[in-house]
């Protein structure tokens, strides 16, 4: 019976680590500084709502990366930003964008974008988040 107590015993100590490892918080994501600033420019006088599940996509006049930051749509005068929830990393400006939505109108955060280069291989796959909509105020 005290190698059955020693085996039980032993496979708790091995399995710790792991379970530590899974309550572990998740890795700070990198920030792309320049691509903030570049960000923060393009977002000046407009004044951020309450973020949406999806946007009408086939109303979309634009969609502008920021590497390793976020995704630009322009919907008419209202700019969506979308921070991926994962891949984020992935985001070249320079990259071209597939998109993979659902088969409707609407562009959604269960959504993913596959980046390919400019010759037409695959450099990655993002997971689209919120998006949070910025609406220029008003200057009066």
């Amino acid at each position: 019976m005290s190698k059955l107590i020693m085996g039980a015993l032993a496979a708790a100590l091995v399995a710790a680590p792991v379970a530590a490892q899974d309550d572990a918080p998740e890795q700070a994501p990198v920030v792309n500084a320049k691509a903030e600033k570049k960000l923060a420019k393009r977002l000046e006088g407009h004044v951020a709502g309450e973020p949406v599940d999806c946007l009408p996509y086939t109303r979309t006049t634009r969609a502008t990366i920021y590497d390793e930051t976020a995704i630009v749509y322009k919907v008419g005068s209202t700019l969506y930003v979308n921070r991926p929830d994962r891949g984020a990393r992935q985001l070249d400006d320079f990259d071209v964008m597939v998109v993979t939505h659902r088969g409707s109108t609407r562009l959604c955060d269960i959504d993913t974008v596959e980046l390919r280069d400019r010759s037409g291989f695959y450099s990655g796959t993002v997971f689209l988040g919120k998006f949070v909509p910025y609406r220029r105020v008003d200057a009066s």
